[in-house]
């Protein structure tokens, strides 16, 4: 991902380890049957079978890859393991509907993903943002998630999308919330601080009054700090998660028909609410969304 953070970041270490997309560098998968059914694991299925064509890596499979660890996205810390979250149950939809009883994980190593040196899949699900460098040597998806800078604040502290440029504003460096803060938010003060840490420390003794950073990790430290600090609104920054296909793949045009399917009809919206917001500590979908005043 366009990194808004470093590897060694936060203390809600493993949604951190999540968003950062750093997994280890095995690859192990399994295949979970359909069972005739048309289940796959504990996911609600709802879309319609046989509404796409794919031409599978595996047949009657459709293989995909991840970067293990990852909370709400795959909710396990093995393929194996591994029954629902988000991007699982996004997979097992799209099994459904192009008519294929199994549904196999691969958990592979982030950079060898996003560089295009991994094979013998039909697509990646793994927090990616799309980025130019990437495309070079990867297809990407019709985008499925936006990645926001959410606003954190100590409980019922009186900040507000009318009055933040009135206040005192906080990232840390490294991030690209230094660069929003100061050339696009221009708070009253901004400060940076050399960790997440110490960020939220800030914000906790009054410091500052809002802290900034990617929307689901300001979430989950609200969840950590026992609800002494809330998120209260997020900016859209134009990052975007996307699925990886293998270059020139035959299924992208399938593939993208599905996942805008999913998109429509709100299957993501209620895999985003039924996986991410218990995960988080909140849906990252129903922070309001600001706009710079």
């Amino acid at each position: 991902m366009l990194l808004k953070r470093t590897i060694g970041l936060m203390s809600a270490v493993t949604v951190a380890a999540t968003l950062a997309a750093c997994g280890g560098s095995n690859s192990s998968s399994t295949a979970t049957d359909t069972g005739g059914n048309g289940t796959y694991g504990n996911c609600k299925i709802t879309s319609k079978a046989d509404s796409i064509k794919l031409t599978p890596a595996v047949a009657d499979t459709l293989t995909v890859e991840t970067t293990l660890p990852a909370p709400g996205w795959w909710n396990g810390t093995t393929p194996e393991s591994i029954k629902d979250g988000y991007e699982y149950c996004m997979a097992a939809q799209l099994a459904n509907m192009a008519g294929l009883s199994k549904l196999v994980i691969k958990n592979v190593s982030f950079d060898q993903l996003v560089a295009g040196h991994t094979n013998n899949f039909d697509l990646a699900l793994a927090e990616i943002s799309i980025t130019p460098e990437r495309a070079k040597v990867v297809d990407f998806s019709t985008p499925y998630f936006d990645s926001n800078i959410g606003v954190l604040i100590q409980k019922g502290a009186d900040v507000t999308e009318d009055n933040i440029t009135s206040k005192s504003c906080a990232a840390y460096a490294g991030t690209t919330s230094v660069d929003f803060l100061k050339n696009e938010l221009h708070c009253a003060s901004t400060k940076t601080y050399p960790d997440s840490q110490t960020l939220y420390q800030g914000l906790l003794s009054g410091q500052v009054d809002a802290d900034f950073l990617d929307t689901a990790i300001v979430l989950a430290e609200a969840k950590q700090t026992g609800d002494k600090l809330e998120v209260v609104g997020q900016y859209k920054t134009g990052e975007k998660y996307g699925a990886i296909y293998p270059k020139g793949s035959a299924n992208e045009d399938e593939l993208n028909k599905g996942i805008q399917t999913m998109i429509d009809d709100g299957t993501l919206d209620t895999l985003s609410s039924d996986y991410l917001g218990p995960a988080f500590g909140g849906d990252p979908s129903s922070v309001p969304v600001w706009t710079i005043k």
